[in-house]
C-alpha cells in the first residue's frame, strides 16, 4: 500500500484515537468517507493499529525493562518472533550493534511477575541466547505501551 502525504496526515490526527473521521476530514479538507476508507485500508494492511496505551509508571507494581540480547544464531527474524511470544513482551526489534535484539518487557510484581519470573519462566525457554543485558527503566519520558498482562 502506498503511504502518501494524506495517509501520513490522517495518521498524525489519530494520535488521539478517539478523534472522529468527520473532524479529521474537516481539518484535511477531504471527505469523511475518504478518511474512513484510508483508515480501514491502513488497518487491513497492518500499517496502522489504533489502541489504548498506558504509562507503565502510573500502574502500581508495574515496571518496564529493556533487554539487549546477543544470540548464538543468525536467524534473527525467527528469534524475534519467538521472543515476541513470551509473556510480558511489549516489543522486539532486530538491531545492529552490540546486540541482535532489543526487547521491551512489562512486568507486574503485584501479580508475581517480576524480573526473576520473566528470566526463570520465560527467557529460560529460549536456548539460543548467548548473552543478555537488562536495563530497568526508572523514569520514562513519553513512554506509553499497550497493557498486555
Amino acid at each position: 500500500m502506498k503511504i502518501d502525504e494524506t495517509n501520513i496526515e490522517i495518521i498524525k490526527h489519530l494520535r488521539d484515537g478517539r478523534k472522529s473521521f468527520s473532524t479529521i476530514a474537516e481539518a484535511l479538507s477531504i471527505t469523511e468517507n475518504t478518511v474512513r476508507s484510508r483508515v480501514n485500508k491502513l488497518l487491513e494492511e497492518g500499517i496502522l493499529e489504533i489502541s489504548g496505551l498506558v504509562d507503565p509508571e502510573s500502574l502500581p507494581g508495574h515496571r518496564m525493562i529493556i533487554i539487549g540480547v546477543k544470540l548464538s544464531t543468525v536467524e534473527l527474524v525467527r528469534m524475534g518472533k519467538e521472543f515476541n511470544n513470551l509473556r510480558g513482551v511489549v516489543s522486539v526489534s532486530v538491531v545492529t550493534g552490540r546486540y541482535d535484539l532489543i526487547v521491551q518487557v512489562l512486568l507486574n510484581e503485584n501479580e508475581g511477575f517480576g524480573l526473576l519470573e520473566f528470566f526463570t519462566e520465560e527467557l529460560s525457554r529460549i536456548s539460543e541466547i548467548q548473552e543478555v543485558e537488562t536495563f530497568v527503566v526508572y523514569q520514562g519520558y513519553n513512554l506509553r505501551v499497550p497493557y498486555i498482562l
